[in-house]
């Protein structure tokens, strides 16, 4: 045995050393998970590989004579041989594309074990436990859970304090600008799909929609604007919504919230992106208590 085979195999042994000692340092089960113990597996063949194949071609490159064809052009004066493809390689391409196309169309998604499937089993399986858990938490709590989740869903977009970042996104101090109330009185909206169905643009203009407007964003305060009496068929006298009718205009009630949350909604800055797949309906009901005392 040469010495070039010497230290190959060193080589392999202490890659193989160094998985091991980098496994167990990890406390990974390698001997009764199917999982861990193949990943092992490929990691040792990966190292013997590795040592076998660099082996090979070093002593083919200090042992073998160049032969065949000289191919006519040549690049500073070194030239190429017209030597076909190795057959070890052919034969790797070949079987690496027979095993991508099993495991791409047979192994896997639909017949094997599947690590995004796994974590979604156990985040389903977690959030009907905490949806237990939480079933009937009281306000306290619930106060504590919408503000841990609002920082970190949240505060990125709307501040941590809620105040929309200077008018990047909504404002969660108070409950609607004059700006925002007189776009969807220009423009309509329809987004949230409440049961009244879609606010048509245009039902208020000039003076009557100022009017509306400062009424709104001033917490419907003071003297009522005669053409409020349009807003009030959908939205109440109070302009609570009607019980979930239409949009609450006077707070962040929990219709409002979910159906926010759930759905996303185009505002004057931008689009906010559905949180239905991330957020349980306990954590939607924390983060209406906490926006509203944002609010108040």
């Amino acid at each position: 045995m040469n010495a070039l085979r010497i230290k190959a195999m060193a080589f392999a042994i202490l890659l193989i050393a160094a998985t091991i000692y980098v496994v167990m340092s990890l406390n990974i089960d390698i001997t009764g998970d199917f999982i861990n113990a193949m990943t092992m597996g490929g990691a040792i063949a990966i190292a013997v590989i590795t040592a076998a194949v660099t082996t090979k071609y070093l002593h083919q490159m200090k042992t073998d004579i160049p032969a065949g064809k000289l191919a006519d052009e040549n690049w500073d004066g070194i030239g190429e041989y017209e030597n076909e493809l190795p057959s070890g390689w052919a034969y790797m391409y070949v079987a690496t594309f027979i095993y991508a196309m099993w495991y791409g169309f047979i192994g896997y998604p639909t017949n094997a074990y599947s690590q995004i499937g796994e974590y979604n089993e156990e985040v389903l399986a977690y959030n009907k436990k905490f949806e237990s858990i939480h079933k009937n938490a009281d306000a306290a709590t619930l106060l504590k859970m919408g503000k841990s989740t609002y920082l970190v869903q949240c505060a990125p977009c709307h501040g941590n304090t809620g105040d929309g970042l200077s008018g990047r996104a909504q404002d969660f101090t108070g409950r609607m600008s004059k700006e925002q109330i007189l776009d969807v009185i220009n423009n309509g909206s329809n987004q949230l799909g409440y049961p009244m169905g879609m606010m048509p643009p245009g039902m208020a203009s000039g003076k009557d929609a100022e009017d509306i407007a400062i009424y709104i964003a001033g917490g419907m305060k003071g003297e009522k604007p005669v053409m409020f009496a349009a807003c009030a068929s959908c939205h109440g006298e109070d302009g609570k919504g009607m019980g979930g009718m239409a949009p609450n205009l006077a707070q962040y009630d929990e219709t409002l919230m979910t159906l926010v949350l759930e759905k996303g909604k185009k505002g004057l800055i931008g689009t906010m992106p559905s949180f239905k797949d991330r957020l349980t309906p306990v954590q939607q009901k924390a983060m209406t208590v906490y926006i509203q005392s944002l609010s108040n």
